[in-house]
Formats: C-alpha cells, structure tokens, sequence
C-alpha cells in the first residue's frame, strides 16, 4: 500500500504548477462544497477570533482558506520532485544573515514558525544557511505508517536532520555534543494533549493553551530563538523574514520566549487570516473545563 501511494504521490509531482493549481481548483470545489470538509469548524475559529467581523467577511475568508489549504497539498506533493532552483524561486528568505550570525557562534539555532503559509517549504532555508550547518526538521509520526513513511519523503527533499518529535531533544543534545551546528524548525502552535493543559494564553482573542516544549528545551540548550513571519507573495510564492526573539533563552524569565513567539504569530495571522491552519480544532479544550477537572 504503501508503494501504491507513493507511486501515485509521484506521478502527481511530475505535473507542472500550473496543472497542479488546476487540480487543486477542482479539488477546492470538492472539498468546500461537496465534502464539506471541517466547515462548521472553521467557521466557528474564524468567528471567535475575528468577533468584529460580519457575516459576509467570514465567509470570505473561509472560502480563501480553503482555496489556500488545496493550493498547499497540491504544492506539498511538488516537493517531491521541485529542483533547487524552483524552490530558491518560490520559498525566498528575506534576512538569512541574522541566523547565520547566531549559528556563527557556534550553536544551535531554534527557528519558531506557525502553521502558517506553506510551512513545508521552510526545509528549504538550507540553501541560506552558512556551511556546515544544517536545517532540523521535528515532525510528529502519523497513525497511517504508509502516510507517514510519505509524509517523510517529502520533508526530507531538501536534507534536513529530521528528527521525531519524542526524540528531539535527545537528538538536538547529541548534535550539540559532536559539534553539529543546526537550525531547528519548531512549530508550537497546535493544541496541546489534554495531559499537558497547563499553560494558557490570549491568542487571535481566545484563552488559548500553549506548548512550552519549544522555550524548554531552548533554555536547557541556551539557544538562540528566532521566529520566522512568513507572507505568501502570490499563488506558490512565499516570503519568511526572520525576527529575533533571543540570544539565549537560558537568560530570559519563564514564559518569555512563548510570550513573544504567540505574539508575532498573531500578528502574521491578522495581517492575511485566509492562510493559516484554521481547520485544527486549536480550542476543543476549555480552561475552566480543565480546572474544574
């Protein structure tokens, strides 16, 4: 099965972009319209985090969203066989010279992204990075072996060190001790487990928990943290500019790097709603549920 599917997977990345947005059209019209994919989810985080808007102005963003969310799959899947210089093309990094005066040092740097844009294509940063050091990859193994091993394929394209996400902080410590200097992508806006509900802050107008997996472990390594605004250009073209949130996350009070990190996120947000991940059930989980439990 797994064969099939990346058989299948492959021959669909041999398509050129301008086919591929053609079926990420007819794929748009399946999912909003016929499937109705998430839609009294999206719906509903689109209305709580934008309480001003009409009626009319959150459906127009929704609509967008999904329009966007087709366009990402179908761009995934070109990972698989994008080349360098298609990829330089449509994945461009503003002000790669800040994190490069971070790993210039000597140490890891935690770069800090939201679900936001087409996240994938941040692998790519490699091409922008000093010699020797390499780009880190956290991915969360999914249920389905065959979508994971697939999954993984396409992450791996442009040879980051991907690491599985329990085993993170284990493989960042053993680079950290064989001198291996890397840039590590971090995305800490999803829902947190339930087990884990104790940190909770105001994001895009919600009381809203927060994975602090992130600030850990850049304060246990004194990483550097930087926070990557990424800004979709045109259809398959995106922009990412990078902001320094710290030096040395070792030397900030607890909380301060999440604090920043939710803030220039929510920033990204509001300026093109449409392109975040709005279909992620972020508020299932209340917090005066949770302290009742």
């Amino acid at each position: 099965m797994s064969t099939l599917l990346y058989v299948i997977t492959y021959l669909h990345a041999l398509l050129p972009f301008p086919v591929l947005y053609v079926l990420s059209d007819i794929l748009y019209f399946i999912v909003y319209y016929l499937v109705r994919y998430r839609r009294n989810l999206v719906r509903r985080n689109l209305t709580n985090a934008f309480p001003g808007k009409s009626g009319k102005e959150i459906i127009g963003i929704e609509k967008q969203y999904y329009r966007h969310l087709c366009d990402y799959y179908v761009e995934t899947i070109k990972t698989l066989r994008i080349s360098d210089e298609e990829a330089k093309k449509r994945m461009k990094f503003e002000n790669p010279e800040l994190v490069n005066e971070l790993t210039d040092q000597g140490k890891t740097c935690i770069l800090s992204l939201g679900h936001y844009g087409n996240w994938e294509w941040v692998s790519s940063i490699g091409f922008y990075l000093s010699p020797g050091v390499k780009p880190g990859l956290i991915y969360k193994k999914l249920n389905s072996d065959s979508f994971d091993s697939l999954f993984l394929k396409i992450r791996s394209r442009f040879s980051p060190v991907t690491m599985e996400m329990n085993r993170a902080y284990r493989r960042m410590i053993e680079a950290q001790n064989s001198g291996e200097v890397l840039v590590v992508g971090f995305l800490s806006d999803q829902r947190p487990p339930r087990r884990s509900l104790n940190h909770w802050m105001e994001f895009l107008n919600q009381d809203t928990p927060i994975q602090i997996g992130m600030e850990s472990i850049a304060k246990k390594m004194s990483n550097s943290v930087v926070y990557l605004d990424i800004k979709k250009v045109k259809r398959g073209y995106y922009t990412g500019k990078f902001h320094l949130i710290t030096p040395d996350a070792s030397k900030e009070p607890e909380l301060f790097v999440m604090k920043r990190y939710m803030g220039m996120l929510e920033k990204t947000v509001l300026r093109e709603p449409a392109y975040y991940l709005w279909s992620h059930n972020r508020w299932k989980f209340k917090r005066e549920e949770n302290e009742v439990k």
